[in-house]
């Protein structure tokens, strides 16, 4: 199976070695990039630009303001792994490196990390380990068997000295992360992203629920609300009456939607996320997604919520939603807003 692994050249000052350094380590691993069928990007940092972070959302809403970062997210969101070559400055990763980091967040996650080093004393240890404890936090997975050049044996007139041993170590760096990469795919390709919900969710959809209708149950003031006391058998058995959808993070399930046609009106439900992931955005995703499932001919899009549920009322007014005074059932109220249809575009408003 192809894939992409990304090289990421740290260092941006002037005479920096970083690009021949990187340099090196694609040559070195050519033949084995191409047996693998490997597709390597380089990332210069330095031809890249970030500046330094100026998102006013937080990373991990993975609402992204600016074009250079919806470029930058575009691009590290491709690559299945990377490899970092840094310089080592005063014990510690180049800023920009840091930077890069913390620009994103979700596409980061779940992918494989091999690190080149480069100094002086300690060839870019330091720097490295600093590297790798971000990388760890991001939800990357270091793999090990690093590569280290110590500039003064290494690098002769700004290129990297040949060395048979020094590029088997690139070699079997780049085929470890191959297979990192390979095995944590699936990982990637949940995490963060709205998908059907399974049968095998169950199980934690019930826990959801439970967490998730505690605030309802306080701000309405009882406790007889079906998300509290459904079964596990009634929750599997909506799977089968509705389209529910789910994220989940790092294995976890933390957030769902529910929707199906009811008469005329396309009725969303169940939106929920963990309290622990609220005030990223997740909320509007869904929501905005179980939206776009409504089928042609769709006149209305309605949900319920409970009276004195202010928090989810506003978040839905901001939606475009608005109080309708029939069809709630028992201590709720239903919002609703019109599906309107311009030249075969269909918008909600």
């Amino acid at each position: 199976m192809s894939m992409k692994i990304m090289v990421v050249v740290a260092s941006t000052r002037p005479g920096r070695l970083g690009p021949a350094i990187a340099e090196w380590f694609v040559r070195a691993t050519a033949a084995t990039a191409a047996e693998l069928e490997i597709e390597i990007d380089v990332a210069d940092l330095a031809e890249i630009g970030l500046p330094f972070l100026d998102e006013p959302e937080h990373p991990s809403t993975g609402v992204y303001v600016h074009a250079h970062t919806r470029a930058w997210s575009s691009r590290v969101d491709a690559a299945d792994a990377f490899v970092f070559v840094t310089a080592e400055y005063n014990f510690a990763m180049p800023a920009t490196l840091k930077n890069a980091f913390d620009f994103l967040s979700r596409e980061w996650a779940w992918k494989p990390c091999l690190f080149v080093g480069y100094g002086n004393t300690s060839a870019g240890s330091r720097a490295v380990q600093m590297a790798r404890g971000v990388a760890a936090t991001m939800r990357m997975l270091s793999i090990g068997g690093d590569v280290y050049l110590r500039i003064a044996d290494d690098v002769f007139e700004g290129e990297v000295v040949a060395n048979e041993r020094r590029e088997g170590y690139a070699r079997g760096g780049l085929t470890q992360l191959a297979r990192a990469a390979a095995v944590l795919r699936p990982l990637r390709d949940q995490d963060g992203r709205i998908v059907p919900a399974r049968t095998g969710d169950v199980p934690e959809l019930v826990v959801l629920q439970r967490a998730c209708w505690v605030d309802e149950a306080i701000a309405n003031q009882t406790l007889d609300l079906p998300a509290l006391t459904e079964t596990a058998a009634q929750v599997e058995a909506a799977l089968a009456d509705w389209q529910v959808w789910v994220i989940r993070s790092g294995g976890r399930l933390i957030a769902s939607v529910r929707a199906r046609r009811d008469g005329e009106a396309w009725l969303i439900g169940r939106l929920m996320v963990a309290p622990d992931y609220r005030h990223q955005g997740l909320g509007q995703q869904l929501l905005a997604h179980a939206e776009s499932h409504a089928p042609a001919g769709t006149a209305t899009i309605a949900l319920h919520t409970g009276v004195r549920s202010t928090g989810p009322q506003t978040l839905y007014r901001q939606a475009g939603y608005t109080l309708t005074p029939e069809g709630a059932p028992p201590g709720a109220v239903t919002m609703r807003k019109a599906v309107v249809e311009y030249a075969g575009t269909r918008c909600m408003g």
